[in-house]
């Protein structure tokens, strides 16, 4: 019982921190509520015995891609005048608001039983064995691609920083 109060109320505010991702007005703020947001997904990954996982979101996510975030907003560096010069309602965000609307709903329909869903996972989901057992078998090529795309990606970075300097 208690465990499920908790899964709610991690639900609960990485909801309602999502949402003011989305909807706010300040950078810094958003980028802060992204963290909330990570943080209690973390939350819920623990909750479901996936303690790497958890970690692994709050050190890379919430941590490393986090202070990335908020060294480009600071490097823009936006006023006002630049963010939503219109701030009205517009159909496009009423289409958006509807789509989420229905997603929020068929998660809610399909995961309403959260005990079952905690069945089906099964023991040992999230652990470094079976991450790392996936990782480093069936999903090599791809992890390893990703880290040559990474690669790629700080030495573009350098090379421009340099052309800038």
């Amino acid at each position: 019982m208690f465990e499920q109060i908790l899964f709610y109320f991690f639900a609960i505010v990485a909801v309602i921190s999502a949402v003011n991702v989305v909807a706010g007005k300040n950078p810094i703020a958003c980028a802060i509520s992204l963290i909330v947001t990570l943080g209690a997904l973390a939350g819920v990954f623990v909750l479901q015995d996936a303690h790497f996982v958890a970690t692994i979101q709050v050190l890379v996510y919430a941590g490393a891609i986090m202070v990335l975030f908020v060294f480009v907003i600071m490097l823009l560096n936006l006023g006002p005048e630049d963010l939503d010069k219109e701030g009205r309602f517009t159909r496009l965000k009423g289409v958006g608001v509807l789509f989420a609307m229905a997603g929020a709903a068929l998660l809610i329909w399909n995961f309403a039983d959260y005990s079952a869903a905690m069945a089906r996972i099964g023991p040992g989901y999230g652990g470094l064995e079976q991450i790392s057992g996936k990782l480093f078998t069936e999903y090599i090529i791809p992890f390893e691609a990703i880290s040559v795309l990474l690669m790629a990606a700080v030495v573009g970075a350098v090379v421009i920083a340099k052309r800038e300097l």
